[in-house]
């Protein structure tokens, strides 16, 4: 693995500054969305922050059974498992340094997140056909996570893979970034154009 270029985000002050970003943001986002949640229960009349117009509307996007997945609202997920992404980056900046299986953990429970947004993205642009703010920050938040997360765990050698998959990813990851950045937010942007452009 020495042949591999260790990129300067991989590193441990880097990462955990990374993953307090996305966590703290990510964490927000579902707090928020916490919070206009329980406004709605306690006032059914109740205008969230990011009613824009039809197309874009926390309230209507809580009344679809996929704002409750597990029974209970989506972003409780969020506000738990940002937590975690949290204080794991402070205490990297601490000095703490995680086993393998730690790095495991957390990338699985990353990936299933990943996974989850992915099928929220779908669900927004192809079922419900409404969105929301704050979930979009979620998905732009999990992105950059998700990525990263997978090209340090790579290039660190705590998921195994062949050197030249490690090189290209590590050479290219803010790219990846940013081009998964791009495709979702044209995606939105081609999906949508009909109903704001309309009348």
């Amino acid at each position: 693995m020495d042949e591999i270029r260790t990129p300067a985000f991989a590193s441990n002050r880097p990462f955990a500054l990374i993953l307090l970003a996305t966590g703290i943001t990510g964490w927000i986002a579902s707090g928020i969305l916490v919070l206009e949640r329980l406004a709605v229960y306690d006032n059914a009349a109740h205008v969230t922050s990011c009613d824009v117009n039809p197309w874009v509307s926390c309230g209507r996007v809580f009344q679809t059974w996929q704002a409750s997945l597990f029974g209970f609202p989506n972003p409780l997920i969020g506000i738990v498992a940002f937590t975690v992404v949290i204080t794991t980056g402070m205490a990297l900046l601490s000095g703490a340094r995680f086993a393998r299986w730690y790095w495991l953990t957390l990338q699985a429970g990353v990936t299933l997140g990943f996974i989850f947004v992915i099928w929220l993205w779908s669900q927004a642009l192809f079922d419900i056909n409404i969105l929301c703010i704050y979930c979009m920050i979620v998905w732009a938040t999990m992105i950059a996570m998700f990525v990263l997360l997978t090209v340090r765990n790579l290039v660190l050698g705590t998921i195994p893979a062949p050197v030249a998959l490690i090189r290209l990813v590590a050479d290219w990851a803010w790219a990846i970034v940013v081009l998964l950045w791009v495709a979702t937010a044209a995606s939105v942007f081609i999906r949508f154009l009909p109903a704001f452009t309309s009348g």
